[in-house]
């Protein structure tokens, strides 16, 4: 094998599968298999929930739950990550499907995948540490408030075609078209399973709540015979994989719902393995791993015609607590949605959407957590800040959207909290005062000299007058980038323009490269007003001012 070879070798070898994964299989095949067939029954109405509110339909969500979440548990880079259809994905694909139809879901599935392919690929995985807190926490909570109110149609009992993008718009549209008995025949539903949700959540928290919520509701409308809209006729078996139809004419408007889909599937599935990882000892994820296993499983998730799918915490954190501890459990919860789809197709085209809907209004709440709001709005004023313009930015246009305005704005307050950190200070010169002390100003320069700062240290230095000779000191700079260096050789070069001295002290050694290159030292008057000690710069100022006093007498 020549080296080029076995260099790419080494370097693709971290993000796929190997036989390691499956090392402890044989000890935890059992809690493995019970943790499968236990996520297989939570995913199931999700997925068929998802796949209703995205606009693509009940079977494309179970076909992305089970194609997806297969791929993704052989390729991923966690042990225990369950991924599929997820309410932050219905989010950005509902306007997807309302502006360039259903067709184009499966378009941007594949689009979105490669390009995860690409990021794990070029180890981009680790990016998802600098989204601040308060961001991530925020466009949670919107999509909780998006989630609850696209199901305002279905929990009325209206169509949900035909009506705005915006969930909000279209929830007081649907309000407006609802007519009695339908809607509170749909309503009564709504309310039975959120119900039975939230009693059996409280009572007996390892029973797949939104399962036998939807079981009993579904059995009691078929029985009463009640005028309910259902998901209607499901496959009996998964479609052949091809390649979605691509109109070459459609791509370029679809390139910018890809790269939305594919940061939301990075971001959210990243998340969620960080979760699991501190939920139990399962072993180490590898983030880059994962963006290559999303990706895949986004692409074949698109070329049997399912959707773009992401890791679920939800479903993640069911699989960790019910004991798995290999990806063997991932891959039986596929293979558990993949046998409803053999053996019941036809039972489960019976269940009212008004049941999904009720099942997605619970889940929406449940991403809302009272205390998460108390904790970001009671800890600072900018954090807060950050955390409700995100909110409102999801809510009202978009959820990538609010990802990067609310790292903006992060980005904005760190900027103006390191800039009021870093200041210039003026010091008394040290040792027994002489004449033409008041001649010297000796200025310390503290924390970053970067864009933020450097207008201020400008400024700063340049309000005294009298001075002939000015001293900077260096050493407690800690950081410095090009826009610090640069005003920095400006000041330097007015202040030397003016007829005062500049010496400089304590430059440190990592950043003599940077003001070489913008031309700080050159700005001086002498080579040798670089000092790394303040007692020879004192003494060689003094000794310029004792030169110049008798000029001015």
């Amino acid at each position: 094998m020549s080296s080029a070879a076995s260099t790419v070798l080494r370097a693709i070898a971290p993000l796929l599968p190997r036989r390691s994964d499956y090392a402890d299989l044989k000890h935890t095949w059992k809690a493995d298999i019970i943790a499968g067939v236990t996520v297989g029954v939570v995913a199931l109405p999700l997925a068929l929930a998802f796949g209703v509110s995205s606009g693509v339909g009940a079977e494309a969500g179970l076909i992305t739950a089970i194609v997806a979440g297969l791929i993704a548990a052989i390729f991923g880079g966690s042990n225990v990550q369950v991924s599929g259809p997820t309410g932050a994905m219905v989010v950005v694909l509902a306007p997807i499907v309302a502006s360039h139809g259903v067709g184009s879901v499966m378009i941007v599935s594949v689009m979105a995948g490669v390009i995860l392919v690409v990021a794990g690929a070029m180890r981009l995985g680790r990016t998802v540490g600098y989204i601040p807190w308060p961001v991530i926490e925020g466009f949670t909570v919107g999509i909780g408030i998006i989630i609850f109110l696209q199901q305002v149609p279905g929990a009325l009992g209206v169509s949900g075609e035909g009506r705005s993008t915006s969930a909000v718009v279209a929830a007081f549209q649907s309000a407006a078209d609802a007519k009695v008995p339908d809607v509170l025949y749909s309503l009564g539903v709504v309310i039975v399973v959120a119900a039975i949700m939230l009693i059996l959540s409280a009572k007996l928290p390892k029973v797949p709540a939104s399962f036998v919520a939807i079981l009993i509701v579904s059995v009691v409308a078929a029985l009463a015979g009640l005028p309910l809209a259902t998901i209607g006729e499901l496959p009996s078996s998964l479609p052949l994989p091809a390649l979605p139809a691509v109109s070459l004419g459609a791509l370029p408007a679809l390139v910018g719902p890809a790269f939305a889909v594919a940061a939301l599937a990075a971001i959210e599935s990243l998340l969620s393995v960080r979760v699991a990882s501190s939920m139990a000892d399962t072993g180490p994820y590898n983030a880059d791993r994962e963006l290559v296993g999303q990706g895949l499983a986004s692409v074949a998730s698109g070329m049997f015609g399912g959707m773009p799918a992401t890791g679920a915490i939800a479903r993640t954190a069911v699989n960790v607590r019910t004991g798995a501890r290999t990806r063997m459990a991932a891959i039986v919860h596929a293979l558990a949605l993949l046998a409803v789809v053999y053996l019941a197709a036809n039972v489960v085209s019976k269940i009212p959407l008004a049941a999904l809907a009720g099942v997605l209004m619970v889940t929406a709440a449940r991403m809302i957590s009272p205390r998460i709001i108390k904790l970001v709005m009671g800890s600072t004023r900018s954090d807060a800040l950050v955390f409700v313009i995100t909110i409102v930015v999801t809510v009202a246009f978009d959820l990538i959207v609010a990802v990067g305005i609310g790292i903006a704005v992060t980005a904005f307050f760190a900027l103006r909290a390191l800039s009021r950190a870093s200041g210039i200070h003026r010091e008394e010169l040290r040792g027994p005062a002489q004449p033409g002390d008041d001649k010297i100003a000796l200025f310390r320069l503290d924390g970053s000299l970067f864009f933020g700062a450097a207008e201020r240290v400008l400024e700063s230095v340049s309000t005294y007058e009298g001075v002939k000779v000015v001293i900077l000191r260096m050493s407690q700079v800690q950081r410095v980038d090009a826009t610090g260096a640069h005003t920095l050789s400006e000041l330097v070069t007015s202040l030397e323009r003016s007829g005062i001295t500049v010496l400089i002290k304590g430059i440190r050694q990592e950043h003599t490269h940077v003001f070489q290159q913008l031309g700080v030292m050159s700005s001086l008057r002498h080579e040798n007003h670089i000092f790394d000690d303040l007692g020879p710069a004192i003494a060689h100022a003094r000794s310029h001012v004792a030169r110049l006093e008798p000029s001015t007498m």
